[in-house]
């Protein structure tokens, strides 16, 4: 979807389903889980203090932080922590120790994007399948099983894509704000004193009151925003303005209604607290609000999902993981992408984490860690941008950003203490993926400093090859170099074993860069090396699509003309050999060599037409 082409109203009512859906069904377990944690005593002004300090918690991290301050760091339109990286690494590009520990930063909380992906999906389909006990506690036995079954489900489409769907989730998201928007009226019109908790001073007076409680309860209370980061990570689908229409006109009325219209019933019925969201509707409706429920958790984990494929495209374009397997669901839309290896990764972990913690309340402990590392990592990387991007005073930058890192810090240390109880699970999660990331960006490096210790300079080979030329023959060969200027392994294996040369050859270099986009016009340098030859760069930014044969069109009327028929893509398959001394440690450079031998060929990712490539393999020690 374009942010450009759209009408405000599509774009809005597209922000609602896609964006909005995470925190739109934490109305199913939040409230309930701060007064089932068993710190905070049932009383009047207890609930008063927690309803105050949960519109006040959305007011402060996702109206102004995200919604007002965040939402205008876009990276060429584009949002979401891989940008965020790439333009506070850009900002302090003068300082290059700075940028690599930034890059640390930014690079661990990408990793614990997935422990986020692991849990959302989990806590939010459980939640809704709850609603079944509220019903008879006879289909307690089901809730797990019927969960698994949804969630299969879900993944199974993945590989149909979501374009069928997709315009379904604005509509279906838009039904269930109106309803739990209704359900909350509903019972605030019972009880209207409760509307008095909007004023910050019952918030405060918790406080001061618990502060000890208000600390451990955070853990908790910041199941109210999660999903905040999504506002941020889709703001290329959609653009700055429907995001923020979206949330001030329909996602914060809703909830705050709900929220509240929980707070007036438990306020009539303390019993209610086992599960308010569900007990707000009349017996009638809770077969089909457990319906809706379940729609809208499928709808928010979709998204998850996506973002995770999008996620994992831009930073196997950054260099920090191996090539896979991506399929494009849709002709139209190029960013509905399906990744099998993360859809069946993600879905395995996703059925481990429900049979261990097998409720949304076990699960809300694992939930949180992740969510409040990433909010503070993104609040880190803010002042960099608005600092040495933006330019503006330093005294400014420390209150904007040390405002909300105060804040961030407060949930992320709040939620630290749920570490045993299980928010080790989602930590383990990023841990394991933020291994794999590093040991990638390390291994590959190395493997180019050994390419570059043993390359012979182009130049000069070809000019020794043409004092006594080989035989050449009808055609273009290409040939694809990680370093320009130096001579590729399959040309050298070409001329030693087939002794001829191509009357055309291009030596190819692809490079990614820390930005977006990088237009057509941009996405070509060639030099000519005499002799029908040519060094060529092509760009691509971490969200393009890597189009080699494509790009090198660009290069007709400069001298070279290309005939797709008589063209031939050579590339050296190399196979790591880990070896003992400099480097890395013994385990990681045996991970880096199976990493580098299932990744998916270059072929496939650079989209080389596959009965026009030759690969020829070498072996490099690292």
């Amino acid at each position: 979807m374009s942010a450009s082409k759209s009408p405000l109203a599509a774009l809005t009512l597209g922000a609602i389903g896609v964006v909005y859906g995470d925190i739109g069904t934490s109305v199913l377990y939040a409230l309930k889980e701060v007064f089932n944690s068993g710190h905070v005593p049932f009383t009047p002004e207890n609930i008063y203090g927690i309803l105050s300090i949960f519109f006040w918690t959305m007011t402060t991290i996702v109206s102004v932080k995200y919604v007002v301050l965040v939402l205008r760091a876009d990276n060429n339109g584009e949002g979401g922590l891989v940008a965020m990286l790439a333009l506070a690494s850009q900002a302090v590009k003068g300082s290059p120790r700075l940028r690599s520990v930034l890059l640390i930063i930014g690079i661990f909380g990408t990793a614990l994007f997935y422990g986020d992906g692991v849990i959302t999906p989990a806590i939010s389909v459980l939640s809704a399948v709850e609603g079944l006990e509220v019903i008879s506690p006879a289909f307690h036995r089901f809730i797990v099983p019927l969960t698994l079954v949804v969630l299969f489900l879900l993944f199974v489409v993945q590989k149909r894509g979501t374009a069928g769907i997709g315009k379904f989730f604005g509509p279906i998201t838009v039904v269930w704000f109106v309803v739990i928007a209704l359900l909350g009226i509903t019972h605030i019109v019972d009880n209207p004193v409760i509307l008095k908790a909007i004023s910050p001073y019952y918030a405060l007076a918790f406080i001061i009151a618990n502060p000890g409680t208000t600390f451990i309860i955070l853990g908790a209370v910041v199941l109210c925003v999660t999903g905040a980061e999504a506002l941020y990570a889709d703001l290329g689908h959609f653009g700055k303005k429907p995001i923020r229409l979206a949330w001030f006109a329909v996602v914060m009325p809703s909830l705050t209604l709900n929220y509240f219209g929980q707070g007036a019933l438990l306020l009539q019925n303390p019993a209610a607290v086992k599960n308010p969201f569900y007990l707000m509707a009349p017996d009638w409706a809770l077969i089909p609000l457990v319906v809706l429920a379940t729609m809208a958790t499928v709808i928010a984990s979709q998204a998850l999902i996506s973002g995770a494929f999008s996620v994992t495209k831009q930073v196997i374009q950054l260099g920090y993981l191996p090539r896979l397997a991506i399929e494009h669901t849709s002709v139209r839309e190029t960013g509905q992408i399906y990744i099998p290896l993360v859809n069946w990764g993600l879905f395995a972990v996703i059925v481990l984490a429900v049979v261990m913690f097998r409720s949304s309340s076990n699960l809300a402990a694992a939930y949180g860690i992740a969510v409040c590392t990433d909010m503070l990592i993104t609040t880190i990387l803010t002042f960099y941008v608005i600092r040495y991007k933006w330019n503006y005073p330093l005294a400014l930058c420390l209150l904007a950003t040390g405002f909300f890192f105060v804040v961030d810090f407060a949930f992320f240390a709040s939620n630290m203490m749920k570490l045993f109880e299980g928010g080790w699970f989602p930590l383990v999660i990023g841990g394991v993926v933020f291994t794999l990331m590093i040991t990638w960006k390390d291994g590959r490096r190395l493997l180019n400093e050994k390419l570059r210790a043993d390359a012979i300079d182009l130049s000069s080979f070809l000019e020794a090859v043409f004092v006594s030329p080989p035989v050449r023959v009808d055609g273009t060969a290409v040939f694809l170099t990680a370093e320009p200027g130096t001579v590729p392994n399959a040309m050298l294996h070409n001329l030693k074993h087939n002794k001829v040369l191509h009357d055309n050859n291009l030596f190819v270099t692809v490079r990614n860069h820390e930005v977006p986009w990088i237009g057509l016009d941009k996405r070509l340098e060639i030099e000519s090396l005499g002799h029908q030859c040519w060094q060529v760069i092509l760009h691509y930014g971490f969200k393009n699509d890597p189009d080699v044969p494509k790009a090198l069109q660009q290069i007709k009327g400069r001298g070279c003309e290309l005939d797709s028929m008589t063209t031939s893509y050579f590339l050296s398959r190399d196979t790591v050999v880990p070896t003992i001394g400099s480097g890395m440690s013994q385990w990681r450079e045996k991970l880096f060599s199976q990493m580098h031998h299932n990744a998916s060929g270059a072929a496939d990712f650079l989209n080389l037409p596959n009965n026009s490539v030759v690969e020829l393999g070498s072996k490099i020690e690292i």
